[in-house]
């Protein structure tokens, strides 16, 4: 049992070799679907989600995601995973993107 909380960007790729749409929003929609009914807390952007969680948490959900993807009749999943941990403080996904967003508005005060 891992310890870690962390903050997991995760992208599903399934592998529709020849299918007539390039479209992947029913499958990120059940993925999606999964993190929500895991009751971690998690920010949908517009390549991928951020999970943050108890490590555990956050890989079991990631492996249901999979199971579900796979039973929609998919056979191949690529996902790319980006895992970020930290033990100086707790950070969400927003804070991140807020201490940014503070600097930027700083930078545009000065010019």
């Amino acid at each position: 049992m891992t310890k870690l909380t962390c903050l997991a960007d995760v992208c599903l790729i399934p592998a529709q070799i020849g299918t007539p749409t390039a479209s992947v929003s029913t499958y990120v929609t059940a993925v999606v679907d999964v993190v929500r009914k895991s009751g971690l807390h998690y920010v949908l952007h517009s390549a991928g989600t951020t999970i943050e969680g108890p490590w555990d948490e956050v890989m079991g959900v990631l492996g249901r995601a999979h199971e579900v993807v796979h039973e929609m009749g998919v056979v191949r999943i690529q996902s790319d995973i980006r895992v970020g941990t930290r033990t100086d403080k707790k950070q969400t996904p927003e804070d991140k993107v807020e201490s940014v967003l503070s600097k930027l508005e700083k930078l545009d005060n000065k010019q």
